[in-house]
């Protein structure tokens, strides 16, 4: 299923993205996407019943935002340096383990929302990247199948980073990571048995319509299973949570000078393989 939530900041409502392209409004069955609806196997199989049954109503799509597909979420884990080609094209050592660090929730925006550059930014970066969202609660997770078994479904992220607030003004990689509307998610929440091997994903990145990132999952230094078996060591991830799981090689870090950092009225466009495809433009904040 690809779930969804659309209307304004805020009071989004539940909406499921059909098989023919039609939009379905799930209000009538479920309250919102989020971890107790992505966690309630019963919820969920009611949906897939009423879809199947084509009795869910048509919402017209005519002017109507897409907000992030999960609501409520706790916690937004990311993993840095975790494709072969990006770690090479900045010059860092290939990670032994994970690289770890956290966004804030309120960083999540829609796939489409507006991307505000900080004041006093010079190195607004982009990062299309694929996102795990949790479905089962897990900690200390032993086998790669325990792992994906708490997976609920996939997601399209694009971790936007001011790479001066990142590793040249001190401390941790948070300052650059945080700023407001750095995450925007989606534009659907993919059910993980729509992806039989998030391994083999496709990820696209374009400025200004010129292609940036062409990458591949299959690239990454630790694969999905891993990370999610590696994070619940560390922490007890819920349903709901997300996990970032790195870039692919193109990032304005790790091109030539001048390298070509993100600027106000820039467009920023990126999708992944049966994701979605998300298109933002940037503003001054």
């Amino acid at each position: 299923m690809k779930l969804l939530r659309v209307g304004p900041a805020g009071a989004e409502r539940p909406a499921l993205l059909d098989q023919d392209g039609t939009l379905r409004d799930l209000s009538a069955l479920v309250g919102d996407v989020d971890g107790s609806l992505l966690a309630d196997e019963s919820a969920l199989a009611r949906i897939r019943a009423a879809l199947g049954a084509g009795v869910l109503p048509v919402l017209d799509a005519t002017g109507l935002r897409i907000g992030p597909p999960v609501g409520r979420i706790g916690k937004v884990v990311c993993i840095g340096l975790n494709y072969h080609g990006h770690a090479a094209e900045t010059g860092a050592a290939t990670p032994a383990e994970p690289v770890v660090f956290l966004k804030a929730p309120d960083t999540v925006v829609g796939p489409d929302d507006t991307v505000l550059v900080p004041r006093r930014s010079t190195k607004t970066d982009w990062e299309v990247e694929l996102a795990i969202v949790i479905g089962r609660t897990a900690r200390y997770l032993e086998t790669d199948e325990q792992a994906l078994a708490h997976v609920a479904g996939y997601a399209v992220a694009h971790d936007v980073s001011e790479r001066e607030f990142q590793i040249e003004r001190g401390g941790t990689w948070d300052k650059g990571k945080n700023c407001e509307t750095f995450n925007p998610l989606g534009p659907w929440l993919v059910t993980a048995d729509e992806v039989p091997d998030p391994q083999a994903l496709g990820l696209r990145l374009w400025v200004n319509g010129e292609l940036k990132q062409d990458g591949n999952t299959s690239d990454q230094i630790f694969p999905v299973a891993e990370v999610v078996r590696y994070v619940s060591q560390f922490m007890t991830l819920y349903p709901g949570d997300i996990i970032n799981t790195g870039t692919p090689a193109g990032v304005a870090m790790g091109q030539p000078e001048p390298k070509p950092y993100l600027r106000a009225g820039d467009v920023v466009e990126l999708e992944i393989d049966g994701l979605g495809r998300q298109r933002q433009q940037l503003k001054d904040a």
